[in-house]
């Protein structure tokens, strides 16, 4: 259990760094760059690892100690936090992320290929920085 919690805990920079890369990559080519390759595998990365880290994210939900379903647990903020907020968020994050890369798959045009990689995976990205549990939300989380 251990083993999961810290990959799940340290696979969140990897998830970051690459959604970071992604989403400037595709700011800084919004307006007049050619989708390569290279485009290609960074958006697939970043995919990939947020979906890795939501495998993880999802057995640790069911096996966790921290995702108590009782009667006070609304009441809870922790509880709460992991039970309700936090996978909720990172769902729909994820969700956007893969319609992203699904519409950018599809685009008819470069452009139009990465504004879907902007927005999809900046909103994306939003929403997991705001579901995880820092240390300085107070939820019991660590910085690895």
């Amino acid at each position: 259990m251990s083993g999961l919690v810290h990959a799940h805990s340290g696979l969140r920079w990897v998830v970051l760094i690459l959604l970071l890369m992604a989403i400037f990559n595709a700011f800084s080519k919004k307006n007049g760059g050619t989708w390569t390759d290279k485009d290609k595998k960074i958006t697939l990365f970043a995919m990939v690892f947020t979906h890795i880290q939501l495998v993880i994210g999802l057995i640790l939900y069911f096996t966790s100690a921290k995702v108590v379903f009782s009667g006070d647990m609304m009441g809870n903020s922790v509880l709460r936090f992991y039970a309700v907020e936090h996978i909720l968020m990172m769902l729909v994050a994820i969700a956007l992320i893969t319609v992203g890369y699904s519409k950018a798959k599809r685009a008819a045009s470069d452009a139009k290929k990465f504004g879907a990689v902007a927005t999809f995976y900046l909103i994306g990205l939003i929403l997991i920085l705001a579901s995880i549990p820092w240390p300085f939300r107070n939820l019991g989380g660590a910085w690895f």
